[in-house]
C-alpha cells in the first residue's frame, strides 16, 4: 500500500497532492512557452478551488506566491508578480507574550479586576456609580455561569470592595439582577448531556 505518510511532504497541503503533482510536472516541461501555459492553467485550477476569493484584492498575487512555494522556486517562467522573499518565509514567528500576572478571582476574569483597579481615576460620581453597577452585575452573572450556583449580592459587594481596594463605597440602594437564566441554561445543557448519555447506553 502507498500511504501519504510515506510520500513527500506537501509544502502547502491545502491544495492537495494532485495539484502538487501538476506543479511538479510543470517544472519538467522543457519548452518555455508550454511551461508558462501549464503554469497559468495550474493557477486557474487553484483559483477555482476558492471561487469566493476571486474578488479579494491580491488574490491572484497570493496564488502565484503559492505556486512559487510549491515549485520550491524552481519553476522557470516569466512571473507576473515579484517572488516572495525566501528569508521571510523561513523566519520563525515571534512568540506571543503571555500575561504572567496571577489574578485572584478567576471566575470574574482579568479585565474585571483591571477595570475596578482603576475606578479611582473616575472623578464624576454619577459615572462612577454607573460603572460600579454595571461591573457588580457582570460579576454576579459571571460567578453564576462559572460556578453554576447562586450567589448573594452581599458577597458580590464584599469582593467588589476588595477589588477596588476599599476606595469605593457601595450605594445602599444598589440591587443586582437575579440572572436565573444563567442557572437555567446551565441546567438545561447538563440535562441534555445526561439524556444523550443514557440514550447511548440503552442503544448499546
Amino acid at each position: 500500500m502507498d500511504y501519504n505518510t510515506q510520500r513527500k511532504q506537501l509544502p502547502l497541503p491545502e491544495y492537495g497532492r494532485t495539484i502538487q503533482q501538476m506543479v511538479d510536472y510543470c517544472c519538467t516541461i522543457e519548452d518555455g512557452e508550454e511551461r508558462s501555459k501549464a503554469a497559468h492553467t495550474v493557477i486557474a485550477i487553484m483559483g477555482n478551488m476558492n471561487p469566493h476569493l476571486r474578488d479579494v484584492a491580491d488574490f491572484k498575487h497570493k496564488l502565484w506566491d503559492h505556486l512559487a512555494i510549491m515549485s520550491d522556486f524552481k519553476l522557470n517562467i516569466e512571473w507576473p508578480y515579484p517572488l516572495p522573499n525566501l528569508e521571510l518565509l523561513s523566519e520563525k514567528p515571534e512568540k506571543l507574550p503571555y500575561s504572567e500576572n496571577n489574578f485572584k478571582y478567576v471566575h470574574y476574569g482579568k479585565f474585571t479586576e483591571q477595570i475596578l483597579a482603576k475606578i479611582h481615576e473616575i472623578d464624576d460620581p454619577d459615572e462612577k456609580d454607573a460603572l460600579i453597577s454595571v461591573m457588580a452585575n457582570h460579576m454576579k452573572r459571571s460567578y453564576m455561569v462559572w460556578k453554576k450556583e447562586h450567589i448573594s449580592d452581599e458577597i458580590i459587594f464584599r469582593e467588589l470592595i476588595k477589588l477596588t481596594k476599599g476606595e469605593y463605597e457601595i450605594p445602599s440602594d444598589l440591587k443586582l439582577g437575579d440572572f436565573k437564566e444563567a442557572l437555567v441554561s446551565n441546567s438545561t445543557k447538563n440535562n441534555s448531556k445526561t439524556g444523550r448519555r443514557k440514550t447511548h447506553k440503552r442503544r448499546k
